[in-house]
This record gives C-alpha cells, structure tokens and sequence, in this order.
C-alpha cells in the first residue's frame, strides 16, 4: 500500500514540476511579446470649416441629400443616356466584376475565425523491415499471450487505415484574424465606393459629351444663320458693283468671308461627328446617332440653394469615403501585423476509425480521438515580424495622408465651383447683351451703307463681331453646363 501511495506521490510531484516549467515557458513567451511596438495613433485629421463661404452660407446640421441625375440636370435625353451607359459601359461592367472578387476576399476572411474541419479517408500499406523498430514490435506483439486473433499484425503488409474527421483552429486571443477580417471588410466598403466613383466619372464624362455635343449643334445653326445674312450682304454689294456703287474689292472681301466661313462650319460638322463617336464608344455602341435636346437645361440651382453642413457634404463623396474605408482597413492591417508578436494558441485532434485490418476497420474498438494544443511565439523571426510591422505601420500613416488630402481637395473644389456657378450667370447675362448690340449694328451698317454712310469693311467688321459673339455665347453656356457637372461630381455624384 505504502509503494502505491509513494507512486502517486512521485506522479503528483512530476507534474507539479512540468506544470511550473509550462507556466514558466509561457510566461516568457508572453514577454518576448510585451516588446511588441505599438500601432501609431497620430493620425488627427484637421477640422472642416464650417462653411464653404462665411460671408455667404450660414452652418447648418441639415443631412445633405443624395443627387439624381434627372432632378440635377432636368435633361430627360441625357438621363435616358446616363441609364444606357450604366448598363453597358465596359469599364463599369468590370468595375462590378472587381466588387464581387473583393466580396469574395471577404467571404474568406471571415472563414478564417472558425475551425477548419476536414473530413479524412487514409489507407496505407508498409512492409517492415525485420531489423526495424516497427518490424519487431510487431513480430513480438503477436507472440504475446495478451492479445486476441483480431489484434494480431500482418507481418508482411501492415495496412494502416483511417476514416474519419481532424479540426484545427486557432484562437485569436490578440485579434491577429478578427482584424485582418476587418481589413478585408473595410476594403469591400473602399472598393464600394471606389465603384461609386468610377459611376460618377463615368456620367459626369457622357453629361460632358452630351452638352458638347449641344453646343455644337448651336455653333452649326449659328453659321447657318450666319451665312444667310453674309448671302444677302454679297446680294447687296454685288448689285451696288453693278451699278457703279461699289468695287470688286468689295465683292471679293464678301466671297472670302462667306468661304471662311464655310471652312468653319465644315471643320464644325466633323467635330460634331468625333464628339458623337466618342460618347458612343461611352455607351458600349458600334454607331448611330445620339438623340439630344435643342438647348442646354439646367437644374442645379435648386441643389446651390441648399442648407447644408460642411461634414455632411464632404464625407458623402466617394473619393473621400473611399480614403476613409482604406485608412480604416490599413489600420486594421497594422493591428494584425503587431498580433504577430503574441504567441499563437492552436487547438485541434481528430476522431474516427483506424486499424490496421480490414475486417476489424469498423468495429467499436478501432474508433480512435486525439485532442492537441498548441502554444507558439516568435523568437529568432522577429525581425522580418518587425518588417511586416513597420510597412504596416507606414501604410496607415499614408492612407491618412491620402484620407486628408481627398478632404481638402473636396472641400477646396466645392467651394470653388460654388463662386464659379454664381459667375457664370453674371457673365452669360452680358453676354447675351452684347450680342443685342451687335444684331442691331448689323442692322444698322446695312442701312449706312445703302445711305452711303458706310463702307463694306463696316458692314464685314459689324457681322463677325456678331458671329464671335454668339459663338463665344454658346461657348460660355458650355463652360457653364461643365461646371455644373464638376458641381455634380463635387457633390458626390450619384444616378438614384
């Protein structure tokens, strides 16, 4: 009895001894990994004014409301382009592809916190040596007394069978999965709005195009109409030369001028059909003709008229919540890769049958379990950890820098097409002015001349500086019409 009692306590010390020796294992390895770095935390954006224009808006909290295209621009032709460009721009289409491959990336980073479970069917022949370790085990296992005919080995080809399951799964104590889960979410939101973006330089680029397309469809009519009045003004002279009123010089002066102007309105003609091929090639079509509107229509001013916060505005654009999902996700990496320095705990084993003989493979005494723990820490690999760690680290702090660049660049974009929209209606105001002047000059030089008041070079002087005002007119409503599109692209763009 004493000898038992002494066995147990032998057995009792023994693992007292191994149990210290684990706790002091492991709490070296966790200071190895208290010397990890920290993740940098001097990341403070600077704060948004609260107003574009302190002379001209007050701040408000209101939530700014999402475009649409069809209330912003109040072309329905061009919004049943922008739809057509959506469903088949090729870049756009595969834009989409790119999303659902990040999705995919996602997917699998959340797969990474649960177990991996496999399901495992073995089957093995060996033959053994005689002068092995194996080969006379188990020549002497079946001379023992101790076993019965089913446990005996077949000397010659030992099979080795097993059907069952193994799991493995490591704990993610320091957040090495959960944030690398966080990264990958962070980039599908980024990649979302990266995709937004791409929507929006894809429309702003038809609306550009389409509005091109107007103006030069207005700039065609100008020269039409223009070159009737150059006719009746060659009309004229042609029969004052006829009579002695006037010279050839005078005749010929109007022919150059009617030839230059057909020169231009030619080289006008050709500009329309690259500019129609071009916003074509936008809606994934071989060729046709893109319906347009007459005139340009604009709907803008009821967006400039809104009360909105500065916040509001500028973190709804997709390039800066594309910057702000990508300094998310980098920071995530960053945590991930200081997880590297803790000792990593993996738990698994396996369940099933295994044997050794066929006949015996299913039954209750070759049903087989292993539970397995693990404990790892860096020691002699840091510094490539240190490595991963410090570009990580560095990557953040670039993404911030890029995070706060798009808000800057927001915010100075917007408040510049803000003062740039209000200039505009001053300057086609004017504009519009000048070219009333300039018809009634035109009036007026033919009735001087006919009076003999005037000489032709007034009456040519008096119809191009109509011509060029009109056309500088039209030119004009297209910047217009292009800022307004860099306004729809400033306020984050959008087609619902």
């Amino acid at each position: 009895m004493k000898e038992i009692l002494n066995q147990y306590k032998n057995a009792d010390v023994q693992f007292l001894r191994t149990t210290k020796s684990a706790v002091v294992i492991t709490g070296i390895l966790l200071l190895t990994a208290c010397s990890a770095p920290k993740v940098s935390t001097k990341l403070d954006a600077a704060k948004l004014p609260e107003n574009f224009d302190a002379q001209r808006k007050e701040a408000s909290s209101e939530t700014f409301i999402p475009l649409k295209t069809e209330t912003f621009f109040k072309d329905p032709k061009l919004e049943a382009l922008l739809k057509k460009a959506i469903a088949k721009n090729p870049d756009y289409l595969i834009m989409q592809e790119r999303i659902l491959i990040a999705n995919s990336h996602l997917k699998v980073a959340k797969l990474a916190l649960l177990p991996s479970l496999d399901f495992v069917a073995d089957a093995s022949g060996t033959h053994y040596g005689k002068y092995t370790m194996d080969g006379v085990g188990n020549f002497d296992t079946n001379f023992s007394q101790n076993i019965t005919e089913k446990q005996r080995i077949n000397e010659n080809v030992t099979p080795n069978l097993f059907l069952g399951a193994k799991v493995s799964w490591e704990a993610d104590i320091w957040g090495k999965l959960s944030n690398r889960k966080k990264a990958a979410q962070q980039r599908f939101f980024a990649s979302q709005q990266g995709m937004r973006l791409l929507q929006t330089r894809l429309l702003s680029d038809v609306a550009d195009l389409y509005f091109k397309l107007i103006a030069l469809d207005k700039q065609a009519a100008i020269y039409d109409n223009n070159l009737k009045t150059q006719e009746r003004a060659l009309d004229i002279v042609s029969a004052q030369r006829s009579v002695g009123k006037a010279t050839e010089l005078a005749v010929q002066q109007f022919n150059a001028q009617n030839n230059n102007i057909h020169a231009e309105a030619s080289e006008l003609k050709l500009s329309i059909d690259q500019t129609e091929k071009a916003l074509l090639t936008l809606l994934g079509e071989y060729g046709g003709k893109v319906d347009r509107s007459n005139d340009f229509l604009a709907g803008h001013l009821e967006v400039l008229n809104q009360k909105i916060s500065v916040d509001s505005i500028i973190h709804k654009r997709p390039d800066v919540s594309e910057a702000y999902f990508e300094l998310l996700a980098s920071n995530a990496d960053a945590k991930s890769a200081r997880a590297a320095f803790f000792p990593t705990v993996n738990l698994g084993g396996y369940a099933g049958f295994n044997s050794f003989s066929f006949n015996t493979f299913f039954d209750a005494g070759s049903f087989a379990w292993q539970l397995l723990g693990g404990l790892t820490a860096p020691v002699f690999n840091k510094g490539q950890i240190k490595q991963e760690f410090y570009v990580s680290n560095r990557r953040q702090e670039i993404s911030f820098l890029q995070y706060q660049n798009a808000v800057t660049t927001a915010f100075n974009e917007l408040s510049a097409l803000l003062h740039r929209n209000e200039a505009y209606e001053d300057v086609l105001k004017y504009k519009l002015n000048e070219i009333d002047h300039l018809e009634i000059a035109v009036n007026v030089s033919n009735d001087l001349y006919l009076s003999g008041y005037a000489n032709y070079l007034e009456i040519i002087n008096a119809q191009k500086n109509k011509l060029q005002a009109e056309l500088d007119f039209v030119d004009i409503q297209l910047r217009n019409a292009n800022s307004q599109v860099l306004l729809y692209k400033a306020l984050g763009g959008g087609i619902n």
